[in-house]
């Protein structure tokens, strides 16, 4: 879609040049400025891929005041129950037991390789991404969105912190709790809650969980050692039904937390 007075367009990936310029990106982001490798990362092309993309919808924000070759400044990828089952599982489930979720009877959609241009962080980029999110969701009927979120570095020690607050202030419910899979799941309550200093926790808590947490978003149980991408990986879940009418409204609009 155009956005209105604006020199962004924001729109799903419709070809293979689309998803190569979103794959840039990616790349850009999760392998040169945070150390992400994997089998399919193509280091020649500079793109950051794998199996699951043909899967997703793969939504773009575009800058057209930028090069041609250049424009695409922000990305999400979006996979809905259907695409899953085509794909052979969601992506999540490398990492995660959905099968809460997947067994909930409700409309399920993953998110997952969320990232903005470095020059566009902190800014406008991020709103609008998540106005096109909102729509998306509506249009398709999404009742739950997951997937999982990182926090750097791959020593559970060092993250303590940040995941004991998530652990003991935003588990999921029984019923929506996805689980860490052995080998690299680890338990996140690693800091008794008396011995816990939440504010200090909480600023070890990446902005984007943080954005999900404001709108009633939860954890999964556990987090996940992920080498590859150099990171710690956590399962965010966002029940739609427990969204307030003031969030639904700020982030229909475009806003962000």
């Amino acid at each position: 879609m155009q956005i209105e007075d604006s020199h962004f367009e924001l729109r799903l990936a419709c070809d293979d040049s689309d998803l190569r310029a979103a794959q840039r990106l990616r790349y850009q982001v999760f392998v040169e400025e945070l150390g992400a490798g994997g089998d399919l990362v193509d280091h020649d092309a500079r793109l950051e891929r794998d199996r699951f993309d043909p899967y997703f919808d793969h939504l773009m924000l575009l800058d057209r005041r930028r090069n041609a070759e250049d424009q695409v400044v922000g990305v999400y990828r979006m996979m809905r129950a259907e695409q899953a089952r085509a794909a052979g599982q969601f992506y999540s489930e490398g990492e995660y037991d959905l099968e809460p979720l997947k067994s909930s009877d409700r409309s399920l959609m993953e998110l997952g390789r969320s990232c903005v241009h470095s020059e566009y962080r902190g800014g406008i980029a991020m709103v609008h991404l998540w106005k096109g999110l909102s729509a998306f969701m509506t249009d398709h009927g999404v009742e739950v969105m997951f997937g999982v979120a990182s926090l750097k570095g791959t020593d559970p020690a060092a993250l303590a912190a940040p995941l004991s607050l998530l652990h003991h202030r935003h588990l999921a419910p029984a019923a929506l709790r996805a689980q860490a899979r052995a080998p690299h799941g680890v338990a996140m309550d690693m800091i008794a809650p008396e011995d816990l200093d939440f504010v200090a926790a909480a600023r070890g808590v990446p902005a984007l969980i943080k954005a999900y947490l404001r709108i009633g978003g939860f954890v999964g149980q556990g987090a996940w050692i992920d080498r590859a991408f150099n990171c710690t990986d956590v399962c965010l879940i966002v029940d739609t039904a427990v969204i307030s009418e003031k969030h639904r409204a700020f982030y229909a609009k475009g806003g962000a937390a």
